[in-house]
């Protein structure tokens, strides 16, 4: 993760924004920037997102360490699984790597017990499909339980979150707009 609080502020020293200008153009506080870029606090995906979407970047542009040459089939030595700081979930991005890319998806692992405590709201659809497991969907208020074989599609502008309320581990086979990894 310190990889990704060096480029975020790379980024934004390269793009010549002040702290101040990076905050309007995310809506976040000029200090909770400054512990971000120092490694100080943990980071939200909403938030990343926020931060690429204001330095004109990809959030994949923080996970990745160099260009990738053009590639379609993901082999299974190449799927890392990855945890964002604060989070439970366990990740692993499917998706090959060419220009112009729309769709993000990711194979997402939930431990029992798990709830997300924050409702998300963003540009694009999701769409989950349970592997393993039941999930509840929470949606704009409304409980969804989707279990194993069943999906879920929606639109992310849909204040949601998601619960995994069994003692069990649940997998969920998730496919976002826009590309956010």
């Amino acid at each position: 993760m310190d990889e990704i609080y060096k480029k975020i502020k790379e980024l934004r020293l390269l793009r010549g924004y002040t702290l101040k200008e990076l905050s309007e153009r995310t809506d976040l506080s000029i200090s909770f920037l400054s512990q971000v870029e120092r490694g100080a606090t943990s980071l939200a995906i909403t938030s990343l997102k926020k931060i690429a979407d204001a330095l004109n970047v990809k959030i994949t542009e923080f996970f990745e360490e160099e260009k990738q040459q053009e590639h379609y089939v993901v082999k299974m030595d190449e799927q890392k699984p990855f945890q964002l700081k604060g989070s439970e979930f366990t990740y692993v991005r499917l998706n090959g790597v060419f220009a112009g890319r729309t769709m993000e998806p990711i194979l997402v692992k939930i431990p029992p017990q798990q709830k997300q405590s924050q409702h998300f709201g963003h540009s694009g659809e999701e769409y989950h499909y349970v592997l393993k497991g039941l999930l509840i969907f929470y949606i704009e208020g409304k409980e969804y339980v989707v279990r194993e074989g069943e999906s879920i599609h929606f639109p992310s502008t849909c204040p949601h979150s998601l619960e995994n309320p069994t003692n069990s581990e649940s997998i969920i086979l998730s496919v976002l707009t826009p590309v956010i990894f």
